[in-house]
């Protein structure tokens, strides 16, 4: 029997790095998944993989910056499985090294509208219908960069910031609803986008100042929200769990 039999879970960003992982994560669990990605290719791969190993999953084609996109993966993933349980908003980009002050509007507003609009626009079209049917799990994508400060990244920064306190308002917002919303704040994890903000010699160099001495792996952080998904974390909301192998730990 899987953790998450019964269940249907959204799960933005689903076409490649943590959202794929947490997708196939899901499925192989017994939930039915919707694959929101905007790149077509990514998520119907994703589709295709957790059909294969036997599992049911739908893809559709989502810039979460937009609202009527979000609305359309809301309606049609309700209309397909008849209700919502679960949803994990994990979409996001990051802009290239820039300081504080050289960060254009164009760039700064961009970073806003996807990692952190997405996420609102998400739970604001999600919850109504999770109320319809007494609760679920929202669990939203953070970073180890609302905890501590970066260089050259202020618009990721103040927007996994946002996700954060954003989360704890919702949480206890609709505690009483049985809705519960958590972030996970990933570290340095090997995701194609992670992978490709950084030069050879700089990821080696993450690697060793790691407290494990490694990057982290997509996997490891759907293992994260496949807890937090599921009625095993019954009693936990309003939390940000840090999945990050003891880079927040450490001694500067």
């Amino acid at each position: 029997m899987g953790r998450l039999d019964g269940k249907v879970a959204i799960i933005t960003g689903g076409g490649s790095g943590i959202g794929r992982a947490t997708a196939v994560v899901f499925a192989k669990e017994g939930a039915r998944v919707v694959v929101a990605d905007w790149i077509a290719e990514g998520g119907k791969e994703t589709v295709s993989m957790i059909k294969e190993a036997g599992g049911e999953a739908i893809f559709i084609k989502t810039d979460v910056s937009k609202a009527e996109d979000i609305k359309n993966m809301i309606k049609t993933s309700v209309n397909t499985y008849g209700k919502l349980d679960i949803l994990m908003n994990i979409a996001g980009i990051v802009e290239e090294e820039v300081s504080t002050i050289d960060c254009t509007e164009e760039v700064f507003n961009k970073i806003i509208a996807v990692n952190l609009n997405g996420v609102w626009l998400g739970m604001k079209y999600a919850i109504p219908e999770m109320l319809k049917t007494g609760g679920g799990s929202i669990v939203n994508t953070a970073s180890i960069a609302a905890l501590e400060a970066y260089k050259g990244i202020p618009a990721y920064a103040a927007s996994k910031g946002g996700v954060i306190s954003m989360s704890r308002v919702a949480a206890i917002e609709f505690a009483a609803n049985n809705i519960r919303v958590n972030c996970i704040a990933p570290g340095h994890v090997a995701t194609p986008l992670f992978l490709g903000c950084w030069s050879p010699d700089q990821l080696k160099h993450l690697e060793d100042i790691a407290p494990q001495g490694r990057l982290g792996k997509p996997e490891e952080i759907a293992q994260v929200a496949l807890f937090l998904a599921s009625d095993e974390s019954s009693h936990i909301t309003g939390q940000t769990v840090v999945a990050d192998g003891g880079i927040t730990a450490r001694i500067p």
